[in-house]
């Protein structure tokens, strides 16, 4: 598959210009970078070459309105839409680059969970066979994984993923129509069952208290409360609430949104994008910083708390020293309230991952590529390796995911 020219719908979003970023530079491709308002293309490219550190691609990239859309779509080979997370704003889009696109051309959402067999009503059939999702990872240039799911109707599917593979140098799995498919399904499980403990553990401490149980030494980079916050905590209510209302596994009930989180997106505090959510920092006059937290029992902002765990502290020991396996080992004996609730989450993350994978894509080794390249955390089989003694097949190392935590 041969992609020399590509239009980027909503490229003045975040992944917008990511997305326009590595097809301009893996891929060596024209991209009409394409927005409301033609300023904000020229600002997305700035951004999209800061994105890939390399100015190089600047000739690439070429900034366009509205106006400029049916140009655009028609002399492209794929065309990407990338505006906001909502069926109906994303069926209007396709519904009008359907009308001008070729017929061999791709046509793609960057949807992060919506059905793309009904997003793909909107075009006439004989486009159809083009249609996929083409999920990117944010940032992409890091994040690697693309999570590729064909319409029923796409004839395509093995030459795009060739192209995704080996032009842009991605991580694909393929995945079936599925609610939030795997990554998100999986890490947004994580996430918000961590907000729901945050609630069921109030009276502990609540949101820094389940933080704190999650350092380092659990295979990932962020803890999951402050990564909610990071992502937006509107976006994370319309990834859960997408996924309770469409799927009924197992862990359904892990899906459903806390109260308090409802409680601080009616607020606007939405998270880190608006200063304040389940965190937010104050700035004393002498410009000494102090970080806050939301407490659940309360409703009021207290300072943020390190909770100190002995189990934490000797994994974070062992982990200094390089013994990975023997922190795993102090996990596995230690029977604290703390080291339950951890072993709880990493053995149903790893049970849950493989019960998504295989469902999606036929192939549990799938979820080890979702986990690593999608969110960095420390992939479920890699890590049931080390935590539950199994020996399952991985690529991954895992102890390049787990850092002790001072």
């Amino acid at each position: 598959m041969e992609i020399k020219v590509v239009t980027v719908i909503g490229a003045n979003g975040t992944m917008g210009y990511n997305a326009s970023a590595i097809f301009a530079s893996f891929g060596n491709a024209k991209v009409y970078m394409v927005s409301r308002d033609i300023q904000k293309s020229r600002n997305a490219i700035d951004k999209a070459v800061r994105a890939v550190k390399s100015d190089s691609i600047r000739k690439n990239l070429i900034p366009c309105d509205y106006s400029s859309l049916p140009e655009c779509v028609e002399n492209s080979d794929l065309i990407f839409e990338s505006v906001s997370e909502d069926l109906k704003t994303k069926s209007n889009i396709i519904k009008e680059i359907g009308l001008y696109a070729t017929d061999n051309a791709i046509i793609a959402t960057g949807t992060s969970g919506l059905s793309i067999n009904e997003i793909s009503k909107v075009i006439v059939e004989s486009k159809r066979k083009n249609f996929y999702g083409i999920h990117f990872f944010n940032p992409p240039y890091s994040m690697t994984l693309i999570e590729l799911i064909p319409s029923k109707y796409a004839k395509k599917t093995e030459e795009l993923r060739i192209y995704l593979e080996t032009v842009l140098l991605r991580t694909v799995i393929v995945c079936k129509d599925s609610p939030a498919f795997v990554a998100n399904r999986v890490g947004f499980q994580f996430l918000n069952m961590a907000l729901q403990y945050a609630e069921k553990y109030k009276e502990d401490g609540g949101i820094d208290y389940i933080d704190s149980i999650f350092g380092g030494y659990t295979g990932r980079a962020m803890t999951p409360c402050a990564t909610v916050d990071f992502v937006g905590l509107d976006v994370h209510k319309a990834i859960v609430e997408n996924l309770f209302q469409n799927m009924n596994d197992y862990e359904k009930n892990s899906f459903e949104l806390p109260k308090f989180v409802e409680k601080l997106i009616s607020e606007g505090r939405l998270g880190r994008k608006t200063f304040c959510g389940l965190f937010k920092t104050e700035i004393a006059e002498n410009g000494v910083k102090t970080r806050l937290v939301y407490d659940v029992k309360t409703g009021k902002y207290l300072p943020a708390k390190q909770y100190s765990f002995p189990f934490a502290d000797e994994m974070n020991n062992c982990i200094r020293n390089g013994d990975y396996e023997e922190a795993f080992t102090v996990l596995n004996r230690d029977q604290s309230k703390e080291a339950l609730i951890c072993k709880d989450f990493l053995k149903t993350y790893i049970d849950y991952s493989i019960f998504v994978a295989k469902e999606v894509c036929s192939d549990m080794h799938m979820a080890d590529d979702a986990m690593a390249m999608g969110f960095n955390w420390c992939p479920p089989l890699a890590l049931s390796n080390v935590l539950n003694k199994t020996t399952y097949s991985t690529k991954y190392d895992y102890r390049r995911f787990f850092k002790a935590v001072r």
